[in-house]
């Protein structure tokens, strides 16, 4: 490398005709001392011919466009300055690095030498100053705006602040100060163009107030940038300080790692924007928390809750409509009701995948399967099965669940579901919702209106949560054994599916195919092991003539749960005779076999007993439970003409009575009762089972049947059951729960039925094999109640001549009870 010295004169002099150095991105001010580095072919020349000017002086003026490489005249900034080299270096690779001191302002003239750098005449430009006190008073501004940018701007040497105190000429320092601005080229092109000092102090006082501005934005953002990162320096010490000193003592429990662990959950479950946003919220709160604070355990248990329940997990639902089918019948034996809808959702499911899970509600009595029937259900499906009892509930927050803000809150019954389920779109199962309480603390009833309703369950909102969690996947399976206690608003929401009692020959059918399999699996007694020595005969047989007879003399119910506790009761008995070391194959036959292991007979037939002596009708009443039939009984003692009424009957019943009587005081004379019956005369009717209490207008027949059997002497046929509501005029009105009672009076062995005739078309659900079993007889008025009733028509009660004649109706049956053609056209068998 080597150096070129400038001259040491002092007094530069030098004329019109200056050799032109371009420079690219950079104003050279007068006063100013700068560097400049030299590569290009027509620069070098200019450098390396320096030593032979008259002085050492080259004119310096800034390019328009720095992309240009050898540019002319057009491409220079008018304006320049005239400059003396005090020093050039040239490297190795033949470039020069230039020490240049600006010297005056001049004016770009004609250029007259292109080769081999340029050459042109130049204009020196006095500095002017119109107002001298004015242009102090702006250096005086210039110099406190400049002593401020050089306190923000640590990167300068201290001097500085000296050095703008130590130049007085106010155009001086105005391109001191320009010459060290951060500003763009055009910017420092304007100022060195500006003659006149008191403009020019004025632009580069705006240019200098604008960098002001920026360097102090630039320190509020770095001061604060320093304090979060000080604050979380200090957090990270102080963390790591406390660990050491735990693991110094042993206690060191990885929170830190586990709140860690529950960032990457975040992170990979995919949740929901909001959900997402909370969570990020709740651990942002963690980190700052104290681990023993009772408010960590808080929202870290709610963290977890946020992360363990569904989002996004489902199953794939069995498409197979035949395959679910076969799980069902399997399962269930029945039922085709409830099993028809599944494969209807199915079908549809099939056909458009976005439907939404159906909200059932089973409505029968107890032991017909509607609990298992939900299992059964999710098997078929492929579905994850949960189940929750809403029996006895009366808290609105077993539902939704509690605020955090209570002590030991948390979500409620549908939340804590969906996460033992651990998919969106289990079977959810809610049992006894006919049971639901309520009391000061809400309605459960009216918290479920949002679960289970589509239009609203999508964003279903759990108290605890406080985020909209979808149920629409779900499908929910509702039960109760009646409809009446579920409010209204709560049943329309559901879709309703009657689960009627089990004829004699299901029970059968469930019992051998269900029943009797399951309890020898559970008592021993299914294993191969248990075959008899000779391995011919298994160690017991239970056949259907010995199930039947459980069915008739053992149990009296709509369900099987009671047949299968008498089926378990005889295997347990065979299970003690096995381990006691007895062998012998065993076969229960028939009632007599059955003594052995429960006893005598529980029930037996009342109806032919009952119904022996006149005043004794049966009728038909619908329960919770099912049907059950109704022995109603009426007699008479010496009196005032007073009606007395037992059995704990309610308000209704009790109306069906004084209307009955009130009708056959109205007929007396056609049924052959003598007017003045009631004058010293007392009636007394009363229903058996004293404790249960009852209600209702459709034993209105049966106590009308009762009171003209005992007042005309006639009895009542004991094959006959009957149920309707009566009015004064004798119609006969429709009943409810004619489907329960026609399988009560088959389970008690009754052989015809009287029914409103209005209540026909409920004949369509009562299964066939009981419609055969069955004689109906439809009746719309109280004669042909009669008619099919008693066992004879009474005969109406002649007048004397007197009275106008006598005067019959004419008769409908003939005598002996035998029905007319006219009657048998009312039956259906």
């Amino acid at each position: 490398m080597s150096e070129k010295k400038a001259r040491p004169d002092e007094d530069i002099q030098f004329g019109d005709d200056l050799p032109v150095l371009p420079i690219r991105n950079a104003v050279l001010f007068p006063g100013a001392v700068a560097p400049f580095d030299v590569g290009r072919e027509k620069s070098v020349a200019l450098v390396e011919d320096v030593d032979n000017l008259g002085s050492p002086v080259i004119a310096i003026f800034a390019q328009k466009d720095s992309a240009t490489d050898d540019p002319g005249q057009d491409d220079l900034y008018q304006y320049g300055c005239a400059a003396r080299v005090l020093k050039a270096l040239k490297h190795s690779s033949g470039n020069y690095s230039l020490i240049l001191q600006g010297i005056s302002r001049i004016k770009l003239g004609k250029v007259h030498q292109t080769a081999p750098y340029l050459k042109a005449k130049i204009e020196r430009l006095p500095e002017a100053s119109s107002n001298e006190v004015e242009a102090e008073a702006l250096a005086m501004s210039l110099r406190d705006i400049a002593k401020q940018v050089i306190q923000l701007m640590p990167e300068l040497p201290r001097e500085a602040g000296s050095l703008i105190d130590s130049i007085q000429a106010p155009g001086a320092l105005a391109d001191l100060v320009a010459a060290n601005l951060d500003a763009q080229i055009e910017e420092k092109a304007k100022i060195i163009e500006t003659t006149e000092v008191n403009e020019r102090i004025r632009m580069v006082l705006r240019l200098l107030t604008r960098q002001l501005e920026v360097l102090r934005m630039r320190e509020r953002i770095n001061s604060q940038i320093k304090e979060d990162m000080g604050k979380n320096q200090r957090e990270y010490v102080l963390r790591q300080q406390l660990k050491a000193i735990k693991e110094e003592l042993g206690e060191d429990d990885g929170d830190q790692g586990d709140l860690d662990g529950l960032e990457e959950r975040i992170a990979k479950a995919q949740l929901p924007h909001e959900a997402e946003q909370v969570a990020k919220k709740q651990l942002k709160r963690l980190r700052a928390m104290q681990v023993g604070s009772a408010e960590y355990t808080v929202v870290r248990t709610y963290l977890d809750w946020i992360l363990d329940i569904p989002w996004h997990q489902s199953t794939q639902d069995i498409m197979d409509i035949s395959a679910v089918r076969k799980v069902l019948d399997e399962d269930h034996y029945g039922l085709e009701k409830v099993k028809k809808r599944i494969l209807e959702y199915l079908a549809v499911r099939k056909l458009k995948q976005d439907k939404k899970g159906p909200i059932l509600c089973l409505i029968g009595p107890p032991g017909v399967g509607k609990t298992s029937l939900g299992r059964s259900i999710a098997r078929a499906l492929g579905r994850k099965f949960h189940r929750i009892s809403l029996g006895g509930v009366h808290d609105e927050a077993e539902i939704r669940g509690h605020r955090r803000t209570y002590v030991g809150a948390l979500p409620g019954q549908i939340i804590q579901g969906m996460k033992k389920a651990g998919t969106v779109n289990p079977i959810f199962m809610m049992d006894e919702v006919d049971k639901i309480g309520h009391d000061f603390r809400g309605d459960p009833a009216a918290a479920l209106l949002e679960v289970l309703d589509p239009e609203q369950n999508n964003t279903f909102a759990d108290h605890y949560l406080e985020i909209p969690y979808d149920l629409s996947n779900v499908m929910f399976v509702a039960t109760a054994n009646v409809a009446d206690p579920i409010p209204a608003p709560l049943r329309d929401r559901m879709e309703i599916l009657e689960i009627p009692g089990y004829t004699r020959r299901e029970k059968l059918a469930i019992a051998r195919r269900h029943l009797v399999p399951k309890q020898l699996e559970e008592h021993g007694l299914a294993r191969a092991g248990t075959a008899s020595p000779t391995g011919a005969l298994p160690l017991l047989e239970i056949t259907d003539e010995a199930i039947e007879a459980i069915i008739d003399f053992y149990t009296r119910e709509a369900g099987v749960r009671s047949l299968e506790r008498r089926v378990a009761d005889v295997i347990r008995g065979v299970a003690v005779k096995v381990a006691e070391g007895d062998l012998t194959p065993r076969k229960i036959a028939n009632v007599d076999d059955l003594h052995e292991y429960l006893g005598a007979p529980k029930f037996t037939s009342e109806v032919a007993e009952r119904t022996e002596e006149a005043g004794v009708a049966t009728g038909l009443a619908w329960t919770s439970v099912g049907g059950e039939i109704l022995f109603i009984e009426a007699t008479s003692m010496h009196g005032a003409g007073k009606l007395q009424l037992t059995g704990q009957l309610g308000d209704v019943m009790k109306e069906s009575a004084q209307t009955a009587l009130s009708f056959v005081r109205s007929r007396a004379e056609q049924y052959g009762i003598a007017k003045d019956f009631l004058e010293k005369r007392d009636l007394h009717i009363h229903i058996p089972a004293g404790a249960m209490p009852k209600d209702g207008p459709s034993a209105g027949v049966t106590m009308l049947t009762a009171l003209v059997s005992l007042l005309t002497g006639l009895r009542v046929r004991h094959d006959v059951a009957m149920t309707g509501e009566i009015t004064l005029r004798g119609r006969v009105l429709p009943i409810g729960g004619l489907k329960e009672k026609v399988l009560a009076a088959h389970r008690a062995g009754i052989k015809r039925i009287i029914a409103p005739e209005r209540n026909k078309a409920d004949l369509d659900e009562v299964p066939k094999e009981v419609q055969d079993a069955i004689e109906f007889c439809w009746v719309q008025k109280m004669d042909q109640v009669l008619e099919y009733a008693l066992e004879s028509m009474p005969k109406p009660v002649e007048k004397a001549e007197g009275d106008g004649g006598a005067t019959t109706e004419p008769r409908t049956t003939t005598p002996g009870g035998t029905a007319t053609p006219a009657q048998q056209a009312q039956k259906t068998n």
